[in-house]
């Protein structure tokens, strides 16, 4: 039973949504223009009307903007125009520019005196009909106008992009040690505050370097701060006595006399301790670089393919005298036996794969391989050669030999056999690849 508040409710009204024009391409069969030179005046005015109204409720606006772009590019205009058309809004174009570049793209006149006639037939006209391309230049030189500011912008945007520096990889990495090194610098600055209480090996480098992200390439950066310090201070534990100064030149006295004025105020003690506490960081430091160098997962080569591989042989890619071809040389790569025959010597070879991959799975190492001129990965006890003293028919028979037939096609030539080498050269003809 219904209820008072269910009779009285007004139903929903239903909103009718038009239908949105959407490119449908090549599953539509554009308005044709040929043989419009036969038409009346009112023929043409009418498959204008209808051609025009056929791309504006089948194409998006957004679909027929290239066709402004191929007829300004047709048409004469530079690529700074192109540019800035392209770059204006939308409405400064419209889709009716859209609609007629297309249809001066697909065979329509630009004028027609016919149409002209007609149309001045017609009651409520005036004037006379322009030529297609006079509206479709006024919308683009509007565009052009609009967009020149466009562009003028995006310029000074990329400029202004351009301008700001942007760090290296090696300047951010040396920034970002800095900031690494502000608790080691608190640490050795103790060392001046207060000697008594410097603890040389009392600052904890695995936790400092986990908890700041030092990488080998911090560390590398790291060292540098401090290279230079450890070195005078190295230098100083080995200061010269009288005698030897006495034997050195002016100069070099004087630079020992430098270093012993700069730090004059440590004693051998201190240098000592300080020197310890510096080496205990650059051995922190190197055992970071040192591990990394350890962990770190060796360069994987990019493996070569076939074509690549067998670049460099040398075989014989037709023989007329005996009528031959040879196979592919890529073939080889993988093969489990590879048919040769030496046109100068008459010998015909098989080599047979020391690890044969009979599945073709690719596996490293199994099948026959090419290394520069020479086959490699062969059974050297198998791999044979017999010289042929009937070549024309017994090449014949080859030919028409299948897989089992060959596993004793070369027991049946009574001739000794030799072994291959390997060696591929201009004579070779690639017979058969297995």
């Amino acid at each position: 039973m219904a209820t008072a508040r269910s009779i009285t409710k007004k139903p929903k009204k239903k909103v009718v949504r038009g239908a949105p024009r959407i490119k449908r391409g090549n599953k539509l069969t554009e308005p044709s223009w040929e043989g419009w030179s036969e038409w009346t005046g009112e023929q043409y005015h009418r498959t204008a009307q209808s051609a025009r109204a056929w791309y504006y409720e089948n194409y998006k606006p957004a679909d027929l903007y290239p066709a402004v772009w191929k007829w300004m590019e047709q048409n004469d205009y530079t690529k700074e125009q192109l540019k800035q058309a392209k770059a204006a809004p939308s409405h400064e174009l419209s889709i009716t520019a859209g609609i007629t570049a297309k249809l001066l793209m697909n065979g329509m006149p630009d004028y027609n005196k016919k149409h002209d006639d007609y149309w001045n037939t017609l009651p409520g006209t005036m004037g006379d009909v322009a030529p297609a391309s006079k509206f479709l230049k006024a919308r683009i030189e509007r565009a052009i106008q609009a967009g020149t500011s466009v562009v003028e912008e995006k310029k000074e945007v990329e400029k202004e992009k351009a301008n700001v520096y942007v760090p290296t990889i090696q300047e951010r990495i040396r920034d970002q040690a800095r900031l690494q090194a502000e608790a080691l610098e608190e640490w050795l600055d103790g060392f001046i505050s207060d000697k008594k209480t410097f603890d040389p090996k009392g600052f904890d480098f695995k936790k400092h370097f986990q908890k700041t992200g030092v990488t080998q390439a911090h560390a590398r950066k790291l060292k540098g701060f401090y290279e230079n310090e450890l070195d005078d201070f190295k230098e100083l534990e080995r200061f010269p006595t009288a005698g030897q100064l006495k034997k050195m030149s002016e100069h070099e006295q004087d630079m020992w006399a430098q270093l012993k004025e700069g730090y004059a105020h440590l004693k051998k003690a201190d240098i000592k301790m300080f020197t310890t506490a510096i080496e205990e960081l650059m051995t922190a430091l190197d055992f970071v670089i040192d591990t990394a160098k350890a962990t770190r997962a060796p360069r994987k080569s990019k493996p070569k393919s076939a074509t690549k591989l067998v670049e460099k042989l040398k075989f014989l890619k037709v023989d007329e005298k005996f009528k031959l071809a040879s196979v592919s040389p890529d073939q080889i790569i993988g093969a489990s036996e590879l048919w040769v025959f030496n046109v100068k010597t008459r010998k015909l070879g098989k080599y047979v794969a020391k690890n044969p991959d009979p599945t073709g799975m690719g596996r490293d190492g199994s099948g026959l391989q090419v290394k520069g001129t020479t086959i490699i990965g062969y059974d050297e006890e198998q791999s044979i050669q017999k010289t042929l003293r009937k070549p024309v028919d017994q090449l014949k028979d080859f030919k028409g030999a299948g897989k089992v037939k060959l596993r004793k096609f070369l027991d049946d030539i009574k001739t000794t056999d030799t072994k291959l080498n390997g060696r591929c050269n201009p004579e070779t003809v690639l017979l058969k690849v297995i």
